[in-house]
């Protein structure tokens, strides 16, 4: 059995959800922490012993949005209600911060969105992690740019 590391890594995310009417000006913006699923750790786990032989292996960049409104666990693979996920933008930001940030056009992503999360695939996939928070109103004539990060610490 191995010994418990004091400094070890904690793995948290944060979410910060965007509204853009149609002439461009930013109607709504919420910012929010999250919690990381056991099959989101499984999957970094996963690819970091993966990452050698190519790295190009990592797919977790898709976002996903709904308006499913029971709170996030740990067991979680799924949203609870989603209406829209899209492939979002990779970036490494300082600080040990992942991070990807997708824009949903007009009429993708509407509604009272109440719930993110970020997944390995555009259609099923792992999900890292999910998290519910305030309502964000989405008309069909917004845009919606949600950025997720994942937090090592």
């Amino acid at each position: 059995m191995f010994e418990k590391i004091c400094n070890g890594i904690n793995i948290h995310g944060q979410v910060k959800a965007e509204v853009f009417g149609p002439d461009g000006v930013c109607k709504q913006t919420l910012e929010s922490h999250n919690i990381i699923v056991t099959n989101g750790k499984d999957f970094l786990a996963s690819f970091l012993q993966s990452a050698i032989a190519a790295a190009a292996t990592f797919t977790m960049r898709y976002i996903g949005v709904g308006t499913g409104s029971t709170a996030e666990t740990v067991a979680d693979s799924a949203l609870g209600t989603q209406v829209g996920r899209h492939t979002g933008t990779v970036s490494y930001i300082s600080s040990a911060i992942y991070q990807v940030k997708a824009t949903f056009a007009t009429g993708s992503g509407t509604g009272a969105i109440t719930e993110y999360g970020l997944f390995s695939s555009n259609t099923n996939g792992t999900m890292m992690g999910r998290v519910t928070s305030a309502v964000v109103n989405v008309g069909a004539n917004d845009t919606l740019t949600v950025t997720y990060q994942i937090v090592l610490s």
